[in-house]
């Protein structure tokens, strides 16, 4: 059975989105902000509806995620030893139909992404760059942990 808590270190950031009759403004991360660690650089990864892309992690990077357009299912599980959440799941609704939100995700969280909406599109902020000789990323089949990306009906 999935047990689903807040996993420790993860955070959400509430964003004010400023709105007026010609679209709006949303400020994601200033470097002045206290959650801010440190600039890596900058991408966004798309995806079509029902698509998982997931399991991966990071052992030195902290991801910072923003969903421009679309809504998109984030899902996280701690697999770290030490944790007081070990075990768990978070999910994470973000994007036009969820939270305005920036998502921060520590190191050795596992994480991934799954479009709700038609299409959907998530920006990263990361703390590194991504080294093509020696990435920062483990990765594991979207079957390896429990089916969390499955939409049932409640």
């Amino acid at each position: 059975m999935v047990e689903f808590a807040k996993i420790e270190g993860v955070q959400k950031i509430a964003l004010k989105r400023n709105s007026d009759d010609r679209g709006y403004v949303t400020e994601l991360m200033r470097s002045d902000d206290k959650f801010f660690n440190k600039f890596g650089q900058v991408y966004i990864a798309t995806c079509y509806k029902g698509v998982v892309k997931a399991w991966h992690l990071h052992e030195i990077q902290t991801d910072y995620f923003y969903v421009p357009f679309g809504t998109t299912k984030i899902g996280l599980y701690d697999d770290r030893p030490n944790s007081k959440t070990k075990g768990k799941y978070q999910v994470e609704i973000l994007g036009e139909k969820g939270e305005d939100a920036l998502l921060i995700i520590p190191p050795f969280v596992w994480h991934g992404q799954m479009a709700i909406s038609a299409f959907s599109g998530v920006i990263n902020i990361p703390t590194e760059l991504y080294n093509k000789a020696k990435p920062d990323e483990f990765r594991k089949s979207v079957d390896e942990f429990e089916d969390i990306w499955t939409v049932k009906s409640r």
